[in-house]
């Protein structure tokens, strides 16, 4: 060894073999990776078992099946009703919730002062903490009241002279509880998580790319436009998704503001229900092993899968846009 040159370090473990601490570890990280695969895998189970008289009295007809029928004898049970009521107050929420989110945070990155980019990242990251039951009480006493009498009944006749879109407003329901006002509902509720995931990717943006683009004469819409957005834009994409995930399980918010009517709506303003809905307003006066339970069963395991298939769409959005 020459003069001055260092000794190789010694592996890990100084020629013991194994660290029982690593090996420990290793398992302990791999038995809780097995154990999120288990109870997973024990919901989807639970789930189905319980579905399958429903599955195999109604069949593929379920899907399709308005019909809710609870009288002994006459039990006909079908889920189109509570599936559309489900996806469509997801989906209005997410249209509603989105452009918010993207100018609060559009404020909070390019516009805000410093003094004020902190309480109101505060006041948004709130709003998640509010349980789902007060939002539904406040829905209840405020939104409803609102839609109705200041869109509804105000706006009614102007709303459904629009060319093409007026049949979406036209209802002869004016109790306020709606898909409608479920959606406002829902939109508030889930804007926090968007608003905040966008926030926080817009500031991880390098702040060379924007000054290069503020130097060549870019206005702040068209920086944040052509340099923010298409920087950050898996990340958003993310970001909507774990909001639409969030609306498509809500329940007791829900519940509470638009009508829990079992028929299918015929205009924005009319009630409706959601499979979370239902099956908290039945599920407690279901027999155990009845035809209904089962019913309840299979809209819970339907729910299931249209999460699964919400999540394996932005899965396979992020990936198409990581490739491009």
């Amino acid at each position: 060894m020459t003069m001055g040159a260092r000794a190789a370090p010694k592996p890990i473990g100084r020629g013991r073999g194994v660290d029982i601490g690593d090996l420990l570890f290793e398992w302990m990280c791999r038995g809780a990776g097995i154990l999120v695969l288990l109870l997973l895998g024990g919901i989807i189970v639970t789930l189905f078992i319980g579905a399958l008289p429903a599955f195999r009295e109604f069949g593929l007809g379920f899907l399709t099946s308005t019909d809710w029928n609870p009288v002994e004898g006459r039990e006909n049970y079908g889920g189109a009703v509570a599936i559309f009521g489900t996806v469509a107050s997801a989906i209005l929420a997410i249209v509603f919730s989105v452009p918010v989110a993207f100018g609060i945070a559009f404020f909070l990155t390019e516009l805000a002062p410093e003094w004020l980019r902190r309480p109101v990242g505060t006041a948004i990251e709130l709003l998640a903490a509010v349980p789902s039951i007060i939002y539904g009480m406040w829905g209840l006493f405020v939104v409803v009241p609102f839609v109705q009498m200041h869109i509804q009944l105000a706006l009614g006749d102007y709303l459904t002279a629009i060319p093409l879109l007026g049949f979406l407003f036209e209802s002869r329901f004016f109790a306020g509880t709606s898909l409608f006002t479920a959606a406002i509902v829902l939109a508030i509720m889930i804007l926090p998580f968007i608003a905040a995931t966008m926030r926080d990717v817009f500031l991880q943006v390098p702040p060379v790319y924007k000054e290069s683009a503020y130097g060549l004469g870019a206005t702040r819409w068209e920086v944040v436009k052509g340099v923010v957005l298409p920087y950050t834009r898996i990340s958003v994409v993310g970001g909507i998704m774990l909001g639409l995930g969030r609306a498509l399980g809500e329940t007791m918010a829900v519940t509470f503001v638009i009508g829990n009517a079992n028929r299918m709506p015929q205009s924005l303003f009319d009630p409706s229900t959601t499979i979370a809905s239902i099956v908290a307003m039945e599920f407690p006066e279901s027999l155990m092993g009845s035809l209904k339970q089962s019913a309840l069963f299979a809209l819970g395991f339907l729910l299931f899968v249209i999460s699964f298939l919400v999540l394996a769409a932005s899965r396979y959005l992020l990936r198409s846009r990581l490739k491009a």
